[in-house]
């Protein structure tokens, strides 16, 4: 007849432990300056963006809708800061041209 072995509280928490201390170990690192990928730019939040050009999440979101390039990941917008800062130049130069109108100045 074999042992039946019951596993207490201690068993599982050593085995959740060893478990993730192995996952973490196989996982890549990725950090905001990755070493490998110099060049990339970090993706900043909705929030940032705000702060940076000190306008509420409401104009951000009118912004969006008119045109400014946004990235989505997991249900979240994010932005670079790069084709944030061409957009508005873009639309500085051209203040008059509405974007939902693609162009077109004919109504």
């Amino acid at each position: 007849m074999d042992t039946l072995f019951i596993p207490n509280e201690n068993d599982f928490r050593r085995w959740i432990r060893e478990a993730m201390k192995e996952c973490l170990e196989n996982m890549p690192i990725k950090s905001a300056t990755s070493p490998d990928k110099p060049d990339e730019e970090p993706l900043l939040t909705r929030k940032e963006i705000a702060h940076m050009f000190r306008i509420s999440l409401v104009t951000l979101h009118e912004w969006m809708k008119q045109g400014l390039p946004s990235h989505k990941q997991g249900g979240r917008v994010y932005f670079l800061r790069s084709e944030v800062m061409a957009y508005l130049k873009q639309k500085s130069r051209n203040p008059f041209i509405d974007p939902r109108l693609n162009g077109n100045t004919d109504r």
